[in-house]
């Protein structure tokens, strides 16, 4: 098959949207013609080949960072992507459209299927239809709403990243076709093991980590809580990211006295995140909601047992007393309880442990990518029908 993936993010641009996308991408590749069209960032190559993918970046306006974008860059990347979109398919015949994020990407993909007389896949993230607690959120813009439900039913196929993905679209969409689930493509990464002594720590402490944009829809202050009302001294919390909640979490581990137990590392880059993540003994998650968190699978990988809220797509894959433990929203006594459950009960968490090793492999890249492959040649048999 010749496949064009289209999303606005790919990396080194975004976040898990478009690590997902390149996980995909390299794994298809290995087997059909993949083309990735995205976004360009300033010092960037408008085109580079990586490991058999050909990738293609299209110029935006105002876009100065690799993880976020303006509303001015997300737009004009529909006519640049167009226009570079057009020229790759005439000379490139594709067999199948992947198109990611139902905005700012949905509409271009709708357009060049239409233009390459091919399926067009959408594959909805998450947060390209529903952002809970915001009033930004694409679910409560009169104009956001309209094009969504306008993309979502002109898709030969819908492909959500979770069950709560799929959810929301159909509550607040309502999409005339069937929305199918597929999970996000995992990739084990380069194996790194990090030194405890040499990144500042003892052989008897117990690591807590939490990865991610510091967000209020994160709700880290909850683990500071929790962590103050444990007291244990051989407990470390490791918060490994940047955003706008910085200043707010530095204030309150200054408040709650934590300053030898919290370290706010600030953004790492992989490999480092990797040697931090190694070390740790509990991946522990509060967000308020989450669309999928692949970062709880980089902790499953590494068969870390893990305590997460169970609002969001999170609950997929954990499963309580099983391979986590889940609290609810907010919930700081039950942070503090599983906490002390993973600690003081080795069986439990030798299982959680064990069960998250196996349990990761239900994303591998090529479980996912030939999930995907059995879509694009039902959808192709279908279009041409």
């Amino acid at each position: 098959m010749r496949i064009l993936i289209i999303n606005y993010e790919f990396p080194p641009l975004g976040g898990s949207g478009g690590i997902t996308s390149y996980n995909l991408a390299i794994e298809l590749a290995k087997k059909h013609h993949v083309d990735v069209l995205t976004s360009k960032l300033k010092g960037l190559p408008e085109f580079e080949e990586i490991q058999g993918v050909n990738v293609y970046r299209c110029p935006v306006l105002f876009r100065r960072s690799k993880n976020s974008a303006s509303f001015i860059s997300t737009m004009s990347y529909f006519f640049t992507g167009l226009k570079k979109g057009i020229q790759l398919a005439r000379k490139n015949n594709y067999d199948v459209i992947n198109t990611n994020f139902a905005i700012p990407s949905g509409p271009l993909g709708w357009i060049l299927g239409i233009f390459c007389r091919v399926p067009n896949v959408l594959s909805i993230h998450g947060k390209d239809i529903y952002e809970y607690g915001k009033r930004t959120s694409p679910h409560k813009s009169f104009i956001s709403k309209a094009v969504i439900k306008f993309v979502l039913n002109k898709a030969q196929r819908t492909v959500a990243l979770s069950t709560n993905t799929k959810d929301n679209a159909e509550k607040y969409f309502n999409p005339k076709k069937e929305i199918v689930i597929i999970p996000p493509a995992f990739r084990s990464s380069i194996s790194v093991k990090g030194n405890r002594e040499k990144l500042g720590f003892k052989t008897t402490d117990f690591i807590l980590i939490t990865i991610g944009k510091l967000i209020k829809r994160k709700a880290i202050d909850v683990q500071l809580r929790a962590l103050s009302i444990l007291n244990e001294k051989r407990l470390k919390l490791l918060i490994i990211g940047s955003g706008s909640e910085k200043n707010f979490l530095t204030r309150k581990v200054k408040k709650f006295a934590l300053l030898d137990k919290v370290i706010l590392t600030g953004y790492l880059p992989e490999k480092e995140k990797l040697r931090y993540l190694s070390i740790a003994d509990l991946y522990v998650m509060t967000s308020i909601h989450e669309s999928f968190g692949l970062s709880l699978i980089e902790a499953m990988n590494l068969g870390l047992p893990i305590v997460a809220t169970n609002n969001g797509g999170q609950t997929d894959f954990l499963e309580n007393n099983e391979n986590a433990l889940l609290i609810n929203v907010g919930d700081v006594d039950g942070c503090v309880k599983s906490i002390q459950k993973f600690m003081k009960d080795k069986k439990l968490y030798n299982k959680c442990s064990q069960n998250n090793r196996k349990k990761v492999k239900l994303f591998s890249a090529d479980h996912v990518a030939a999930q995907y492959e059995e879509i694009f040649r039902m959808e192709i048999v279908r279009f041409v029908k």
